[in-house]
């Protein structure tokens, strides 16, 4: 696969080479902190990602001296035009910040239910939304200097954007409740000792490119049996070991190759890599004419 033209974005660079997507998260002079804008890119490239089905593996890292401060402060400023406005005036209103809590949680679970596997190369400051970002992934790795903070709790708000959803499935409970009760920082080596990193490195360098050789060797797979990996894997998460071994019946019925294992096994043999068929690209219900 020839290298797609890097698409630039105000918050975001993102390049795919080889059937690796690399997002970049690139405003370091903001900190890359996320107001609107940061949303309304990260929805439109992950559908672009998913939708296509080139991608094999996405890794997300970041510039400048934090992964992510978290959410811009004034992006609830109800003064700001284009700005998530919370209104706690009247009932109605504070009904319409479920909504509006629903429509910015979709982005970050659009992390979670894409095609393809997403890896965090983390560095610096990791830190309320970004903590949201990062448990959404499904593998992280860690420069050193690297620490995670649940920052909400700091600035007078509970976390509402998946961190004390996730949190707990990836970590020890009561190490979840003392960072969302304190807003304590969690360094990058007791991250790696309760399990919310896969590995720590001494650089951000390294943890990059420790994130894009895993992408590499993901994407030497068979997309179809990543796919169904993932599926799995999350569905497991969720429910009991019965249901779960159903869900794998049903699941291997509907994606099982004969020709990719024969391909895969051949490979493994002769020490070759074999080729594999893209997934489908998805063509949107509202796209078609």
């Amino acid at each position: 696969m020839n290298p797609e033209p890097s698409r630039s974005m105000q918050h975001f660079t993102l390049d795919e080479k080889d059937h690796i997507a690399h997002l970049v998260l690139n405003r370091p002079d903001q900190l890359n902190t996320m107001g609107p804008s940061f949303w309304r890119e990260l929805d439109a490239v992950l559908r672009q990602l998913n939708r296509e089905g080139t991608a094999r593996a996405l890794v997300i890292s970041s510039t400048g001296k934090h992964f992510c401060a978290g959410m811009a402060l004034d992006t609830f400023d109800t003064q700001k035009e284009g700005n998530v406005g919370l209104n706690d005036q009247t009932p109605e209103g504070r009904a319409a910040v479920f909504d509006s809590l629903l429509d910015i949680q979709s982005t970050f679970n659009l992390l979670e239910d894409l095609r393809i596997p997403v890896i965090a190369a983390v560095h610096g400051g990791c830190i309320g939304g970004a903590v949201d970002l990062l448990t959404a992934c499904c593998l992280r790795y860690a420069s050193a200097d690297a620490f995670f903070c649940i920052q909400e709790i700091n600035i007078g708000m509970v976390a509402d954007l998946g961190t004390l959803q996730r949190l707990p499935k990836l970590m020890p409970l009561a190490l979840v409740k003392e960072l969302a009760y304190t807003g304590r920082r969690l360094p990058a080596a007791r991250a790696f000792a309760h399990g919310l990193v896969n590995e720590v490195f001494d650089s951000q360098e390294q943890a990059l490119a420790a994130a894009l050789a895993c992408a590499h060797e993901i994407a030497s797979k068979p997309p179809v049996a990543i796919w169904g990996t993932k599926q799995a894997i999350h569905y497991a998460r969720d429910h009991s070991v019965e249901d779960s071994l159903k869900q794998m019946g049903w699941m291997q019925g509907a994606i099982w190759s004969n020709a990719h294992v024969a391909s895969a096994v051949k490979g493994f043999q002769t020490k070759t890599q074999p080729a594999f068929p893209d997934l489908a690209r998805l063509h949107p219900f509202n796209e078609r004419g």
